[in-house]
């Protein structure tokens, strides 16, 4: 059952990132900017899920489609030949028109004639689509893009869309071609008293422009700009006002007889909520035998206001300034849609082509599999998603995914965000504001974080437990963040609260300072682990590391001594207590604890057979003598940081071995699963949170402890290959990627609870892990540890300042390291070859190199 995928498998081939037939199903690539919402271009070419209002909203896919009409060229009458430049709508959609619709305004343009096939090929944050239609005597595709710049938050942050449309003649005669773009207004279902659409045409832009008509400071508040910057475009903007199909009807007759009209002027809405409020943008073109066209859409939106709030104390009167109720960051950039649409076209060219050496470093300049690539920028998508908001003070604020209408799970909620790797890298200015909102707004001044922040920005209250996973990792995070952006001054203006932090900690799950978390932690899996487990205590013992680092640092000796020799004591508990010969277990335990006091309480609600299974087995939801895929988690955090163990080497790497042999399963057939199947099931592979291979699984174990989630698989991927099993993890993460083949399930979101899901964000870490770069802008230190036999590779990196690749290769006696940015510069002081503590480590001392943009850093290490 977990067999290792042979060399030839785990090559790879590209194939799942090209779809085609049953396998566009799924496909949607989210279209907009980090916490500015977005649209989603589906794998048939459609516009699809409209996620412009702050919230997920799927099925709400107001009519947006193009389409094109031709004939031959000259005097003589000739049929033309008219379609929608989509592919044929597949089977989900086709149920969606009942299960979204009413059948009225929400059905859409599904029954016009369409092409008679798609091929969609995906590398985000690009989506290509090409169509084949034999009767068409052009031939078509576009291309979907949102700008995505690693370390520019403001360019990757635009609540914009840009699409290009591309048709050439392939026939054998002139063909005359009417091109056209249709938009309706995306908040259908108001009431349009006072909405309006027209033509608008400036020095700077010209297109559709929807405008809601409301107060600036009216939650409705929405404008829609539609704009291309090629000349000769004409506008319907007074589609046909009636009621049931009219206006579509109307509009199919024109585009069947390629004779939109020109009417750019907007007319009153007649017949309430049954008229369709848009608009169209067209072209009259003539093509030569072989002459190709471009047409480019930018689609821009602009929604300044919400009602969304949570999590806010009632006593906190919040940030000066602000709104009571969530604002967008863009809102404080732009007026409105029109304004943003502006300051796109001013900055096209710029946008795109840094967009596309992003593009070229990730999937060109690289030696990783191509489904590690997949798998690592497939996730990235979460970034556009509605899981990811920026606030008005530019602090990030998250939920956990999208549920269909809402979203999941609120508050950046600290031990999902754990595995979440990208943001730190590619925004670490974004991920820094995360760590404010933790150890700023929500701790108290006992040092309780609430693992769930306010929105917008404020207090919050402090009546749940504190997540021990989050709240320790977010003292490793702080390690991390301050790695990254070598700011010494960041890091000690946050050292007292760092200290509150780890303190209360230390009170609250080590009271007798054993080393060893005892006392009942709650966690990621919504439950608390009772008694000393290896996965919790391996966060504690990285924090214990991390604070001892910056105390160090700070010439707290004090602090440093304590919290090492509480580090050390953990890890010799775990090896003498918890160590089983093969893998890491947890202890339970109840009596001698202080919240054993607390029992009687919590038992009160149990049922008379829950109360009898606790006799025999102790609290519900643990995991006693099961392999734990997460069991060794707070060492892949450290490992990534690099901090000291925090538990055996050598046995972190035997507990990654067991989760491989035995939660990894080539086909899930025959395993049972009474939670949530649906992530992983029948003969599809997939790797369990756990499993009791030695016997003694609890009668009712922890929550979710059967199923099957892409972050934590990715998490324990990429600790594998650091830890050197590199076949073992590329293995799970083929597997991940095979599941999501666009047949059942969407390629670009890894869902759980929820669709894009936070935790798949661990994805990023399998760069640094196959890669083995990593940098300290605190020691201006370049370390390349090999994972792969043989010594070269070019790979993505990206810090703060600067992003490029990093390229290495063994050359007889020496090692030729070779930096290439693409923007910023990079200081680089040391450049150490090997890794940790090993004898064949090797170190360049090269104080005073910069690499800078544009220009090649070569150093060789002899």
């Amino acid at each position: 059952m977990s067999r290792v995928y042979t060399r030839r498998e785990l090559a790879g081939s590209g194939r799942q990132r090209t779809y085609t037939g049953d396998n566009l199903h799924e496909v949607a690539l989210p279209l907009g900017g980090i916490g500015a919402g977005c649209l989603h271009v589906g794998g048939r070419g459609n516009f699809q899920d409209f996620f412009l209002f702050h919230e997920p909203d799927f099925g709400h896919s107001p009519m947006t489609f193009a389409a094109v009409h031709t004939r031959p060229a000259g005097r003589q009458r000739r049929p033309g030949v008219t379609r929608v430049l989509e592919g044929p709508v597949g089977a989900p959609h086709i149920f969606d028109q009942g299960r979204y619709g009413n059948g009225v305004l929400d059905a859409g343009h599904e029954g016009l004639p369409r092409m008679e096939s798609a091929r969609f090929t995906g590398e985000f944050p690009f989506a290509r689509v090409k169509f084949t239609d034999r009767d068409l005597p052009v031939s078509a595709a576009l291309e979907a893009w949102s700008p995505f710049v690693p370390g520019d938050v403001e360019a990757s942050g635009l609540p914009a869309a840009m699409v290009v449309y591309t048709l050439k003649n392939r026939s054998r005669r002139r063909q005359r071609i009417q091109f056209s773009f249709h938009a309706q207004y995306p908040r259908q279902r108001q009431d349009l008293a006072g909405h309006s659409v027209g033509h608008r045409r400036d020095s700077e832009a010209a297109g559709l422009w929807m405008d809601s008509g409301l107060k600036k400071a009216d939650v409705d508040r929405t404008t829609v700009a539609v704009v291309s910057p090629r000349p000769g475009q004409k506008a319907d903007c007074a589609w046909f006002r009636g009621g049931w199909w009219d206006a579509l009807t109307m509009l199919t007759n024109q585009l069947l007889d390629g004779r939109l009209k020109h009417d750019p002027q907007s007319k009153p809405v007649e017949g309430g909520n049954r008229a369709r409020l848009g608009g169209s943008l067209f072209w009259d073109l003539e093509l030569a035998v072989g002459e190709s066209v471009r047409i480019p859409i930018l689609y821009c939106w602009h929604v300044p206001n919400s009602e969304l709030r949570h999590g806010r104390s009632e006593s906190d009167a919040g940030r000066s300034g602000m709104a009571p109720t969530y604002r967008p960051w863009y809102a404080t950039r732009f007026a409105d849609a029109w304004d943003v649409a502006k300051y796109v076209l001013r900055q096209y060219d710029e946008l795109e082509s840094r967009t596309r050496a992003f593009h070229r470093a990730l999937f060109r300049h690289t030696s990783l599999p191509d489904y590690v690539i997949d798998a690592v920028s497939a996730n990235l998508a979460i970034l556009k998603s509605p899981t990811v908001m920026r606030q008005e003070d530019g602090m990030l604020w998250c939920w956990e995914g999208c549920s269909t209408c809402v979203g999941c799970c609120y508050g950046s909620c600290d031990h999902v965000w754990n595995y979440a790797q990208a943001i730190p890298h590619l925004f670490p200015e974004l991920e820094r504001t995360l760590r404010d909102q933790e150890l700023l707004w929500s701790m108290d001044r006992r040092g309780h974080c609430t693992f769930r922040s306010a929105l917008p920005t404020g207090k919050t209250s402090h009546t749940h437990h504190a997540a021990a996973d989050g709240q320790l990792c977010g003292i490793m995070k702080v390690y991390r963040d301050w790695q990254i952006c070598g700011d010494d001054a960041w890091m000690k203006e946050r050292y007292g609260l760092v200290r509150r932090s780890l303190e209360y900690c230390i009170r609250t799950w080590d009271p007798d300072e054993k080393g060893v978390l005892v006392e009942p932690q709650h966690n990621t899996y919504d439950i608390e682990f009772w008694g000393p487990n290896a996965m919790l205590t391996s966060f504690y013992t990285g924090a214990l590391a991390a604070g001892a680092a910056m105390a160090r640092h700070l010439g707290r000796a004090g602090d440093t001594d304590r919290w090492e020799n509480l580090a050390a004591a953990g890890r010799r508990y775990c090896d003498r207590r918890l160590w089983n010969g093969e893998y890491f277990v947890q202890r339970v335990q109840v009596k001698g604890l202080k919240a054993a006091r607390r029992l009687k309480s919590k038992l009160q609600g149990y049922s008379a057979e829950a109360l009898a299974l606790f006799a025999r087995e102790g609290p519900k939801y643990q995991y006693g003598s099961g392999c734990l895929t997460d069991g060794v988690l707070g060492a892949w955090h450290v490992d990534l940081y690099g901090l000291p163990e925090a538990l055996t080497g050598k046995r972190t790497k035997r507990h990654l071995a067991s989760i491989f042999k035995y939660n990894f399963r080539q086909s899930l057939q025959g395993h049972a699963n009474p939670q949530r199947p649906g992530y992983a099931l029948n003969d599809e592979p997939g790797t369990l949170l756990c499993s009791w291979p030695k016997g003694g699984k609890p009668q009712i174990p922890f929550v979710y402890s059967d199923e099957v989630w892409t972050g934590i698989e990715y998490q324990a991927a990429s600790h594998m290959i650091l830890a050197g099993l590199v076949d073992e993890g590329l293995s799970v993460v083929r597997a991940v990627r095979l599941r999501y083949d666009g047949r059942v399930r969407n390629p670009w979101n890894e869902y759980e609870c929820g669709s894009y899901y936070a935790r798949a964000l661990a994805a990023y870490a399998l760069l640094q892990s196959l890669s083995g770069v990593s940098y300290s802008k605190v020691t201006r230190t370049l370390e390349i540890t090999p994972r792969t036999k043989g010594l070269s590779g070019r790979f993505f990196f990206s810090a703060d300042g600067g992003w490029g690749t990093v390229a290495y290769e063994r050359q007889r006696s020496r090692t030729v390291v070779d930096i290439r940015l693409q923007e910023g510069e990079l200081a680089v002081d040391k450049v150490a070859i090997g890794g940790g503590a090993s004898p064949r480590r090797r170190t360049l001392r090269a104080a005073g190199r910069v690499a800078r943009a544009g220009r090649t850093l070569t150093l060789e290490i002899g």
